[in-house]
């Protein structure tokens, strides 16, 4: 098994830390500390060793952050953890604060009237972060200090750093060579005028240098940072037994991580880095060094975002080899769950096995999301063995999960029945679809982000007075990390969609104490034909579907359906069916012709 159900963390550990916290803060003269779920390169995913903020909270969700002072530790985090924080955390001594809702800022502000000084480790904080903070503290007379880390002065049993081997990925289903990549990037540098840049994102070098590792969970990569100049030429710093497998290149110099910081202080003028996504250690090194700093987004973020045609044509296949497995669990479920006795666990477990049973499978993409009943209602839910909860009649239950195979990763969600549900589930699942179909069946104009498509998924819950805390869709990539950037479906989102992106689906409504609804499928952006009467002068985009997997019947209720979306789906499922079938065996093909019968 690829997941544990072990809790990792409990409640009852925070107190003791947190005043062993406190009392470093009186040594270091600090009135505050600043705890992120982040690592120097502030991605999703951490190493064990950097999972802090759980170590001192108790809180596990993917995205948070804790602000200590000597009287209160608010833990702050977005809708999809406000019931989660609640369940994992000493709420006595933790307060959760809504966020963004709340921000840093204005908390320190109504917290310290009187000002104070505010520790941080400026290896977790991007530069972007920072400098918000110090301008909107600097009138309230609250300075930040850059300090070590206080959370590993006092966690005895830190564990060490990942040292995961890298292996070389295939060009053939990258879809371009690593000398390729880099020339690409270099030649954006030079029409910048800039003389190299820093990248920090584990993904982004992977993607780069066509490389994959182990050093995190879930997601295939070498923890590192590297140098690009406008020559093409790499210097990558990591460790050097973690690197030793990948051969020789002329054009990619390795260097150990205790030689960053000080090349650093040796590069050319002007030094592209992303404030977005570098820790501020990298700019106060720059800095210091009077080496002038561009501030840029990583130049790699859209190159790897824009899928090239070989890592569509192999994802494609990952998505049908991974759809053809949750067919094969969607049918055990149906056989299995009327009978009683299945828990969330169960779940999870049997559809992992189903993942294994292609003998493709690398692992598993995030922890599977399998939430039984009000369990299915926190967005992020981690089931444990402590929090196991049986599959009752009646029930809604919610999967959401994912795989990463050497040519693809996947993300699904699928809600399910236990049984006969009520009217009100019935409901609230078909406005949830209808938001889904009205992004698949999505035409658009070039230079349109996700922001302005985000309404059309959400438009059918607003009619009912209903929402969701999430964002509509998230960006993933091909065997790298399943929450990929720039691109979202999301409010908050500022980045034009483009060809070859990957975007989730994914709209869902939450009922506290009784229910979630969430379905997901994953699309590609694509060039649009135009149709007839159309402008032919006009760029248009459009969603092509790469999951492909029958979405439950039971749940629809089909006189809420408009003609164009009960068409939508009748055709999808007409799709699951003839890619799906081939790769199914006995009963579960006669299941499949059932679950994807015309509505």
């Amino acid at each position: 098994m690829f997941q544990s159900f072990t809790a990792t963390t409990r409640p009852e550990q925070g107190p003791p830390r947190l005043a062993a916290l406190r009392a470093e803060m009186l040594e270091a003269e600090v009135d505050g500390f600043l705890v992120p779920r982040a690592d120097a390169h502030q991605g999703e995913y951490v190493a064990a060793r950097d999972e802090r903020l759980p170590w001192l909270t108790g809180f596990t969700g993917s995205a948070g952050f804790c602000a200590v002072l000597p009287e209160i530790a608010g833990i702050f985090v977005d809708g999809r953890y406000r019931l989660q924080v609640k369940t994992q955390t000493d709420t006595d001594h933790f307060t959760p604060v809504d966020w963004p809702e709340t921000k840093l800022e204005d908390w320190l502000i109504a917290e310290l009237p009187g000002g104070g000084t505010i520790g941080y480790d400026p290896w977790l904080h991007t530069t972007a972060e920072i400098t918000r903070l110090e301008k909107a503290l600097a009138l309230h007379q609250i300075t930040l200090r850059p300090i070590d880390n206080l959370i590993d002065a006092i966690w005895a049993d830190q564990p060490d750093r990942p040292d995961g081997a890298a292996l070389a990925y295939s060009a053939e289903l990258a879809g371009k060579t690593s000398g390729e990549k880099r020339a690409e990037i270099a030649a954006l540098l030079q029409e910048a005028g800039e003389a190299a840049a820093v990248l920090t994102l584990p993904d982004s070098i992977a993607w780069l240098l066509n490389i994959r590792g182990a050093d995190l969970v879930h997601l295939p990569v070498v923890q590192a940072f590297a140098v690009i100049d406008t020559a093409g030429h790499v210097t990558l710093f990591s460790e050097p037994t973690k690197l030793a497998g990948l051969g020789p290149d002329p054009d990619i110099t390795l260097r150990d991580w205790s030689d960053f910081e000080a090349d650093l202080a040796t590069l050319s003028s002007p030094v592209r880095v992303d404030p977005a996504t570098a820790p501020h250690q990298v700019r106060l090194v720059l800095d210091a060094a009077s080496i002038e700093v561009s501030d840029g987004a990583d130049p790699c973020l859209l190159p790897k975002a824009r899928k090239t045609a070989a890592e569509i044509a192999a994802t494609t296949q990952a998505h049908l080899r991974d759809g053809a497995a949750m067919a094969r669990f969607l049918h055990w479920f149906d056989e299995t769950a009327p009978d009683g006795g299945l828990t969330e666990i169960d779940c999870a477990k049997a559809l992992e096995g189903f993942r294994a049973d292609t003998g493709a499978l690398k692992d598993i993409s995030f922890d599977t999301i399998s939430g039984a009943g009000p369990n299915g209602a926190i967005v992020h839910y981690r089931v444990t063995e402590e929090t196991n909860a049986p599959l009752l009649p009646g029930q809604l239950f919610l999967i959401d999960s994912g795989a990463q195979y050497e040519d693809g990763t996947t993300d699904i969600t699928r809600t399910l029945p236990v049984g006969e549900v009520g009217l009100e589930e019935r409901t609230a699942f078909t406005q949830v679809l209808r938001g889904m179909i009205a992004i698949h069946l999505a035409r658009f104009p070039k230079g349109l982000t996700g922001r302005d498509l985000d309404a059309l998924a959400r438009a059918p819950l607003w009619a009912a007075g209903r929402d969701y805390d999430h964002g509509t869709g998230h960006g993933v990539g091909v065997y790298l990390s399943v929450h990929e950037g720039p691109q979202r479906l999301s409010r908050a989102s500022d980045v034009a969609l483009q060809p070859g992106m990957i975007l989730s689906n994914e709209p869902g409504y939450y009922r506290e104490g009784a229910f979630g609804i969430r379905i997901e499928n994953l699309v590609v952006v694509t060039e649009a034909e135009t149709p007839q009467g159309g402008d032919a002068h006009r760029e248009m985009f459009c969603f092509n579907t790469l999951t492909y997997v029958p979405i439950d019947r039971r749940l629809i209720d089909r006189d809420q359906l408009s003609p164009l979306e009960l068409g939508w789906l009748n055709t999808y499922h007409k799709e699951v069916a003839r890619r799906i079938s081939p790769l199914l065996e006995g009963p579960v093909v006669e299941w499949l012709a059932r679950a994807t019968a015309p509505l």
